[in-house]
């Protein structure tokens, strides 16, 4: 087995990172977070690199924090501070859409890592559980704040509070996940978003992400003039142009902003 807790492959513009504790359901050590945003620090400066996905090796994607790991026993306000922020944090600024490949259970910090992504796809026999109540912790890598907005408050709560399984499909159905598809087209389907992704604006495609999140405690006004703002930025750019010149000429674009 590979010594490396994240394994990085490359297919064109796509860069994938797996999470790679197959043995501990990929659940988070102190030295997987290390790799991991060194992994994602280095897709960040790659210009090639145009759209990211996470996915976990083996039967789950990721079975949030490992708690025997020697870091969490020391102090768990400073594991969460100064390892989950971060990276929620990393994620939600990426330069590249960041798509979630969740081909098993998510749970705890797992869970929130992946809904913390632009986009989420899971195989049908994937699920998500918000495993904290169990042991007398609240949500955290950024679930507190994603779970509400993604399904409300009732159904944040009721995820949170029993901390019960739901299943991919049933996760797709009330908006907590972009799609659940049959395990075996999980790749395939990933893949080919993640292919689409990257033929697109993506430098608009992040400031999308960043104006809808900045959009959430404003009032219509304020997201209006955001708005404006966002657009002359973005019509700034060499993107814009090239999607203008590609309409009139009926080709289609080549898109290189990032």
């Amino acid at each position: 087995m590979s010594d490396a807790l994240i394994l990085t492959t490359t297919d064109g513009p796509v860069r994938t990172l797996t999470l790679n504790r197959p043995q501990a359901l990929n659940s988070f050590t102190g030295e997987m977070h290390t790799q991991l945003r060194g992994a994602l620090a280095q897709a960040a400066l790659d210009e090639a690199v145009r759209c990211v996905v996470i996915t976990g090796a083996g039967r789950g994607f990721c079975a949030g924090q490992d708690l025997a790991d020697t870091e969490l026993a020391a102090d768990v306000e400073d594991v969460v501070e100064r390892l989950y922020k971060p990276l929620a944090l990393t994620i939600r600024a990426f330069p590249v859409p960041v798509i979630a490949m969740v081909n098993g259970v998510a749970a705890g910090a797992g869970a929130n890592l992946a809904l913390g992504c632009d986009m989420v796809i899971a195989a049908r026999s994937a699920s998500f559980i918000q495993a904290f109540s169990k042991i007398g912790l609240i949500p955290d890598c950024g679930g507190t704040w994603l779970l509400p907005r993604l399904v409300g408050r009732a159904r944040a709560l009721g995820l949170a509070l029993t901390g019960d399984k739901l299943p991919a499909e049933e996760a797709e159905r009330i908006g907590l996940i972009w799609k659940c598809v049959d395990d075996a087209a999980l790749a395939d389907t990933t893949m080919a978003l993640a292919a689409k992704l990257a033929a697109m604006p993506v430098r608009a495609l992040a400031h999308t992400r960043q104006a809808m999140d900045s959009a959430l405690p404003m009032d219509y006004a304020a997201a209006l003039g955001q708005e404006a703002r966002v657009q002359g930025e973005m019509s700034r750019g060499a993107d814009f142009a090239e999607g203008v010149q590609a309409f009139f000429a009926k080709r289609p674009p080549v898109f290189k902003d990032r």
